[in-house]
């Protein structure tokens, strides 16, 4: 295993020294435990995950870290397949500091990744994970296995990770980096949401991965109306890392969207706190009441219940199995 998972566990607890919990998008690692995990795998089944990235490349992406902090100016598609979780006590033990999904293989593929999106996804139903702030590569695909499996989508999973410079002082590189790639995540969702793309696309975004997301939909929405709305089943925004003044104001570009955005808010989320702190006093949208979240138009689940003693409350989607069940709800819906 690589320094991911170590990392989750080292800079939840600097977080907690830091007196709100600034964890970003690390676990609450305590949180996690084999409760909280995957539905059991089949006999010699790897899970694989497709992976766009707007990182570059380190050793040609072939060998750990494979994608680092750095800006790439194009994206690359990449294969990347997992260990099955090992089932054995010792292990389930383990996870629940370390973490369950480990990487077997990675392979970045060449040529354009629109391209090979188009290719891989065939007309299936897609989930698509967009990680938050402070995460590896590793980390990042990591979450969206776990996402995958711990929900049971059966489609095609996807990730898109970018530069996050997966350090607890680097909030400003890792908000630049974010708004930087808009433009290949707009890229992106055309590819899915057109002709030749996914029967459905389902979108869970965490933390500051919220703010790309809502950023690359607003500007796709600006260029094209909502002639790609139809194949756009749900939007999941889980602690949503936005200020809320720029949420309002992109809502009123997404109107047509409203009733497919749900928001996993929490007025006890830390890490959020620590935010609005750093953005001069301004509410984030996870951290808003239900009310003001309503009068947007968005569907709202407010978790601050939820997550039982864990400290941060800020990767719920990940670790309870109440919210996990608020995210398969959303896709359901998206079906209908």
């Amino acid at each position: 295993m690589t320094s991911g998972a170590t990392r989750r566990m080292f800079l939840s607890g600097s977080a907690s020294l830091l007196g709100l919990g600034l964890s970003g998008c690390i676990p609450d690692v305590m949180a996690v435990g084999p409760a909280g995990r995957a539905s059991v795998t089949p006999p010699g089944y790897d899970p694989d995950l497709l992976a766009v990235t707007t990182r570059r490349a380190v050793k040609g992406g072939l060998k750990s870290p494979w994608f680092g902090p750095e800006r790439a100016e194009q994206a690359t598609a990449v294969r990347v397949v997992f260990n099955r979780p090992d089932t054995g006590l010792v292990a389930q033990a383990q996870s629940a500091f370390f973490g369950a999904w480990t990487i077997k293989s990675v392979t970045p593929e060449p040529g354009p990744a629109a391209e090979v999106v188009t290719a891989e996804v065939g007309r299936r139903e897609v989930l698509l994970y967009v990680h938050g702030y402070k995460e590896s590569f590793e980390s990042a695909v990591a979450g969206g296995i776990e996402l995958a499996e711990g929900i049971g989508f059966s489609g095609k999973r996807m990730a898109f990770s970018w530069p996050s410079k997966a350090a607890l002082l680097d909030y400003g590189y890792d908000r630049e980096s974010a708004l930087i790639s808009r433009d290949a995540l707009e890229e992106l969702l055309i590819t899915l949401l057109g002709e030749g793309g996914a029967s459905r696309l389902y979108i869970v975004a965490h933390s500051m991965g919220t703010l790309l997301t809502i950023e690359a939909l607003r500007q796709l929405w600006a260029r094209h109306g909502d002639v790609y709305g139809a194949r756009l089943g749900a939007v999941v925004l889980a602690s949503p890392d936005i200020d809320f003044d720029l949420f309002d104001n992109a809502m009123r570009r997404l109107r047509s969207l409203s009733d497919k955005i749900t928001v996993i808010s929490s007025t006890s989320d830390r890490a959020l706190e620590v935010s609005r702190r750093i953005a001069g006093g301004v509410p984030r949208v996870g951290g808003a009441s239900r009310e003001q979240l309503e009068g947007l138009g968005v569907k709202v689940v407010d978790a601050s219940d939820y997550g039982g003693w864990t400290m941060v409350k800020h990767d719920l989607f990940l670790s309870d199995s109440d919210v996990r069940a608020v995210v398969r709800r959303a896709i359901e819906r998206g079906r209908g």
